[in-house]
């Protein structure tokens, strides 16, 4: 995917490890991914498969005993796993911005929101404080918040839900990033209110001609907004395709179950199909495919031999047993 064009955000054989009493937890495990301008790429998969930790390794926001064991992760060609603090503050907010979870947890609630974006401005644009708050202002507004001048005064908890991620927005957005990491955008929303911040994320980018990483579990989502899919889990990437060729023909278990889970519109009542089990912890992981002891279609050489990304056809790559006949 892209493979001729070059890529604004290259991360390549990423490992990250937190520590614990029972030594280092991997919690991603040797990924391979490129992001060009303007383009819109998804990191799909369940709770605890490492999508999250990649963005905040991407923006060095780890916890302090979280770590890149290895791996790069090239930004513009600068390797971001390898710069000093003061250097990615300069990228953080400026080049890169995120769109957090929980915005009720990642705005201040004691400053009000206008103080907030003002503060990010006066950071990397070096205006006034006076010439910041007129900039957050007009940026409240042009993400679609009414009476922004007003709002730009209020406190997080006075805003609604859907507000208040269009004021993360406003923040992430307000120095022009080249790149937005969007983590689960639309989580806790109702469906009007989410179709309306992708709606809103589409416009921006454009505008903006920047790239954006969705990271979600709802392939719904995937459908309607990204170009490009990368499939993740236990810490690796499974699939990876085009997303129209993802949903054509999905080639990983992990991908058919995903789907399969999914409602459909126009089957309301429909039974959906449940993924068995749950994703493993990563101190007990097997020593081949993590999926195999969910999988419908486990082979018996699964659980002991781990297999590799291999490309089965233009743009379309799988780590599975079931496909590895087929590879070229």
């Amino acid at each position: 995917m892209n493979g001729t064009s070059s890529a604004l955000l290259e991360v390549s054989q990423l490992k990250i490890e937190f520590d614990s009493e029972r030594g280092p937890v991997p919690a991603v495990r040797g990924i391979d991914f490129r992001i060009v301008e303007g383009e819109t790429a998804a990191l799909v998969g369940e709770s605890s498969c490492g999508k999250s930790v990649t963005a905040l390794a991407i923006l060095r926001l780890l916890v302090t005993t979280g770590r890149i064991a290895a791996g790069s992760i090239r930004f513009g060609g600068v390797d971001l796993a390898t710069l000093d603090e003061p250097a990615m503050r300069r990228v953080r907010g400026a080049q890169i911005g995120m769109v957090f979870q929980e915005p009720m947890t990642s705005l201040n609630p004691v400053i009000t929101i206008g103080e907030q974006i003002a503060e990010v401005i006066v950071l990397h644009r070096k205006l006034s404080k006076s010439a910041a708050m007129s900039e957050a202002v007009a940026m409240l507004d042009r993400v679609g918040i009414p009476a922004a001048a007003r709002r730009a005064k209020q406190y997080p908890h006075e805003l609604s839900g859907g507000m208040k991620q269009r004021a993360m927005i406003a923040m992430a957005l307000v120095c022009r990033p080249r790149l937005l990491l969007a983590d689960e955008p639309t989580t806790a929303l109702d469906v009007t209110i989410q179709a309306q911040i992708l709606a809103l994320l589409k416009s921006l980018q454009a505008e903006f001609k920047m790239a954006i990483l969705l990271i979600t579990h709802d392939l719904g989502v995937v459908a309607h907004f990204a170009e490009n899919v990368h499939v993740m889990y236990a810490g690796k990437i499974v699939e990876r395709s085009s997303t129209v060729d993802l949903f054509r023909s999905p080639m990983h278990p992990y991908t058919l179950a995903l789907i399969a889970a999914q409602p459909r519109p126009g089957h309301a009542g429909e039974r959906l199909e449940a993924i068995p089990g749950r994703v493993p912890m990563p101190l007990a992981l097997p020593p081949g495919c993590a999926f195999s002891a969910r999988c419908k279609s486990v082979l018996a050489r699964c659980p002991a031999d781990l297999p590799e990304l291999r490309e089965h056809g233009a743009d379309h790559s799988v780590a599975c047993w079931l496909h590895e006949q087929a590879a070229p």
